[in-house]
Order: structure tokens, then sequence, then C-alpha cells
């Protein structure tokens, strides 16, 4: 089942340009951030792709380091090799990277020989199917080993699943965990004023948000520029959306006809945060509903409700500012 259209921020587009020019018959070399000290410029698991003609995208740096990775992943790329590389970055670089200060990188260099290409490919796989998935590197060799979700190894990697945190392994700092999660999507039930500050602030947390409301008058582009809007029955529209354990459900309507069945498709769902607009008073109101749709207490206890976290909120823009503080702390399993 196709998932709602987002926008995937995470640095899979890289992986899939080397891959095509792997398929097109050029050598190709991987360069990651694999660990930073201070203010560098790049977070950790930011990639680079080089050609054998010079070509590359993405960064490693904002700038300051390309040249020189680029040389070292062409030499990777004649060489079969795998080279870690440590820069430090000096305030002059920094500031013109956009930084206040500098800092230091690690980079690790590696050629895609065919073996790592296989483990790409399932990647990409893996990605496509909103799996998600870590790719182990041994720095020394550039071996790499593909993890992906209930992977009998792959219990240790939860803690960096949900913190989305890439890095060297604990115990060998020759092993980098690259983690690669399926993109956060929030689907908003309710074009209401609250939605307009709520599909802002989640888009720059990193969320794909789609707005879902059959009526015509509030789901325009013109209240919600840039958003994603479906104007299909929200049932409808979140059984489509194959809702997943990377996925936040939230009820703004007040309009049981709306709220409800949107509630009844989320619970049955994977999502890792259901909330819902409204008072105690009409919070227990819907319970009392949904109790009599066959949901158990236990099931209906996943409802955030009422919406957001306690920070006495009062206009449109700090309920929605509560509502994603609340769905950030569902997500890093903060209580």
């Amino acid at each position: 089942m196709e998932h709602a259209s987002v926008e995937d921020n995470r640095p899979t587009d890289i992986i899939a340009s080397g891959l095509e020019w792997l398929e097109a018959g050029h050598g190709v070399a991987l360069a990651t951030v694999v660990k930073t000290w201070g203010s560098s410029p790049c977070p950790v698991g930011s990639q680079l792709v080089v050609r054998d003609d010079s070509l590359f995208l993405g960064s490693v740096s904002g700038g300051c380091i390309e040249g020189e990775v680029v040389t070292e992943a062409l030499a990777a790329i004649r060489g079969e090799a795998c080279t870690v590389l440590d820069f430090g970055i000096s305030d002059e670089d920094a500031w013109q990277s956009g930084l206040a200060c500098g800092g230091e990188v690690r980079v690790a260099v590696t050629h895609v020989s065919p073996a790592l290409a296989e483990q790409l490919n399932r990647l990409q796989l893996a990605r496509r199917q909103h799996r998600r998935a870590a790719l182990t590197s041994d720095l020394d060799t550039g071996a790499a080993t593909l993890y992906v979700d209930d992977d009998a190894t792959s219990s240790d990697l939860d803690e960096r699943f949900v913190a989305d945190r890439s890095g060297l392994a604990e115990d060998d700092a020759t092993l980098f965990v690259h983690v690669f999660n399926p993109p956060l999507r929030l689907f908003i039930i309710g074009a209401v004023h609250i939605a307009q500050a709520l599909a802002r602030i989640a888009t720059e947390t990193g969320y794909g948000v789609i707005v879902i409301d059959p009526r015509d008058t509030w789901a325009t582009d013109d209240r919600f520029p840039g958003i994603h809007l479906d104007r299909r029955w929200p049932s409808t529209a979140l059984v489509d959306a194959d809702l997943d354990s990377r996925s936040a459900v939230i009820t703004l309507c007040h309009d049981p006809k709306l709220d409800d069945p949107a509630l009844v498709e989320a619970l049955k769902s994977e999502a890792f945060y259901i909330g819902s607009l409204g008072s105690r008073r009409t919070h227990a109101k819907r319970l009392e509903r949904l109790r009599d749709e066959g949901i158990s207490d236990e099931t209906l206890a996943r409802i955030h409700g009422p919406l957001g976290l306690d920070i006495g909120a009062q206009s449109p823009a700090e309920i929605a500012l509560s509502a994603m503080a609340q769905v950030t702390a569902a997500l890093r399993g903060k209580s």
C-alpha cells in the first residue's frame, strides 16, 4: 500500500545517485561524517558521493574540506581502499560555512565495491518499504552489514533508532553505525486555525505533514501553502496512508463525525503518537463513544487527551507548540 507522499531529506538520494553511477559503469566512492567535535558544519551521517570523473554530490563540511575529500575519494576508487580523514576546521573556514566557531570532523572515505553496492541496494529497498535500517561499516576494511527492522542482532540498535542517532559503536571505535529511519509523518485531522500553526512547526521539525479535512472551505491551499492536503474523509485517508511507527495522528475537528473514525483507524495502527484536542470533559465523552465501538480501555490509553503538554497554552500557536512538544517527547521516548 502506498504511503502519503512526503519529502525525505535523509541521505538516501546521495546513495541513489552513487548506485546510478555504478550502473552506468563509473567507479564510485562514498564519504561519510562518522564523528564530530565542536561546531562542525555537517552532522554525523552526512554524506558525499564521488564519481571517477570528479563529479560529486552532497557535503561533509559545508565546503571547507570537500576538495581534499574528493581527492581522497578518487584515490580510493583507484585503489579500492577505505580511508579515515581527520580535519580541524579553522574559525575562518567555519565562519564561511555559516558557523560561529571552528570544530573537528572525521570522515570515512570508502570505495563502493560490488559487496558494498549490494548492501546499499538492500538499504534502498528497505527505505522504499518504509522499514528502519542500520548500515554498520568497518572503518578499517570498508566492509558493511545491513540490519533491517527485526533482524536478530538489531535489538541493540533500538536506542539509536529512537534517537535517530548515527555514530561510532560504543565498544568499537572502528565500527560506524549509520541509522536510516523512515520519514516522520504527521497526519492532522481538521484544517482549523491550530492546524495552520501546527503544520508549520511540524514541517520545521522534519515531519512530512498531511492535513486531512473534507470541508473545502477549510482545506485550501491559501490557508496551508506548501502543505499536502487530503480532502477525503479521515477514515478513508488514514487507511490508505498505511500508518507506521514513524507516524503521528492529531485530531482537531471537535466533530465526532470526523475525529472519531480517524481515532479508530489510528488505534489500529503502529502510530507512535495519537492525540486529540478537547477538554477533559470532552475527552471523557469521546472515550465513551469509542468504548461503544468495542475499543478496550488499554487501547484507548494510547490517546493523548487533552492534547499537548501543560504549558498554559491559550492561542492556537501556543496550543500547536504544546502539541508538537508532546509529539517530540513521545518520539524520543520521554514521559
